[in-house]
């Protein structure tokens, strides 16, 4: 019985990662970002969904895509 509690204590790391790990679509997450601008009161921006190797000189606000992309902000 000891043995089994210790295997499940030792496994329960990997058995949750997945679910806490997992990636967010790109549109879902560029939804929940401008929903938290539009709170806070921000009125003119753009949001964008970029190539992680194409961001530039914009601000990153989130990743997406298993890191391969990147949401940038620019003002206006």
């Amino acid at each position: 019985m000891l043995r089994s509690q210790y295997l499940a204590l030792a496994l329960s790391p990997w058995l949750a990662a997945p679910a806490v790990a997992a990636p967010k679509p790109c549109e879902e997450l560029k939804t929940e970002i401008a929903a938290k601008l539009d709170a806070a009161g921000v009125k003119a921006y753009t949001l964008s969904i970029v190539p992680a190797d194409q961001v530039g000189e914009k601000k990153v606000v989130g990743q997406c895509d298993a890191g391969r992309k990147r949401i940038t902000y620019e003002r206006g």
